[in-house]
């Protein structure tokens, strides 16, 4: 027995090494977490954090807690964090931007307050005799069987009252952010009509190709309206299986110049592809 204690209050080299190491990877994780400006880069500091915590649980023997370490808190509070932070787009500015006047002293006095019983418990866990996980864990049969020992025994009611807290702030936040429509959302052709009666037109298109169809045997229109033939491909031009629209695409381009010139307050002008008066025609007007 007395070897046993020698053994359990000493510290190998080994354990020491991991300590230091992964004690300043958890130390510098925590310090970003508060000290980064970004909120995801927060939440990814603190998800490296817990997962140094989740090791120092697996080294010590206490496997149940390093494995709930990972599976719940790492890999499924941290990551909804992560990912709600990712998609509502939180900037550096709106992380900055204080809502509440006064709430940084209130975090530093609470964090002062944290640290002083953090240190006064280590400094009495240090101090004071202590019976050990190997001790706790055989008392039970095994870490997992001594903790639910613990959890649906001596600590039931404090158990439960924290399961009824957290299901309670879940549905608080779904009644909070579930936002139900009470009107008919407005179609594309509505906000349209909207924007064309308060005088927001767009201009008229620029000289280019113009497509008529979606099909791959219609030719494309330039601005003189005839077909391009780069507008189809080669193997449909030499099959000559090109179907030939120019009429109908030339009446619909006349008459949504009508259209966009009626609305723009000037005349419709002569339409694409229409042709002009002859030289011959000019003479004689003159004459």
């Amino acid at each position: 027995m007395t070897g046993l204690a020698a053994a359990a209050s000493t510290t190998s080299t080994g354990e020491a090494f991991q300590f230091w190491v992964l004690g300043t990877v958890a130390v510098v994780g925590a310090l970003s977490t508060v000290l980064m400006k970004r909120a995801v880069h927060s939440a990814l500091s603190l998800a490296g954090t817990m997962i140094v915590l989740a090791v120092f649980y697996l080294a010590n023997g206490a496997y149940f807690l390093g494995i709930v370490q990972i599976v719940v808190y790492t890999g499924a509070i941290m990551m909804l964090f992560l990912f709600v932070v990712m998609l509502v787009g939180v900037t550096a500015a709106d992380s900055l931007k204080e809502t509440l006047k006064g709430q940084r002293w209130l975090a530093v006095g609470c964090g002062l307050g944290f640290g002083i019983l953090l240190i006064a418990g280590i400094g009495n866990a240090s101090l004071s005799s202590f019976n050990g996980l190997g001790a706790a864990n055989a008392a039970h049969g095994g870490n997992v069987e001594g903790l639910a020992n613990l959890i649906f025994t001596k600590y039931v009611f404090a158990f439960e009252i924290t399961g009824a807290l957290l299901i309670t702030a879940t549905v608080g936040a779904m009644v909070l952010t579930h936002r139900e429509r009470t009107e008919r959302a407005a179609t594309q052709r509505e906000l349209a009509e909207v924007r064309v009666r308060s005088g927001q037109l767009p201009p008229l298109p620029a000289p280019g190709v113009y497509a008529r169809h979606n099909a791959v045997d219609i030719a494309g229109l330039l601005p003189d309206g005839t077909p391009s033939e780069l507008t189809v491909m080669r193997t449909l031009r030499e099959r000559g299986q090109i179907r030939d629209v120019s009429d109908e695409a030339l009446a619909d381009l006349k008459a949504l110049e009508q259209r966009s010139g009626e609305r723009l307050g000037r005349g419709a002008g002569p339409a694409r592809g229409a042709v002009g008066p002859t030289p011959a025609d000019t003479t004689e007007a003159v004459k």
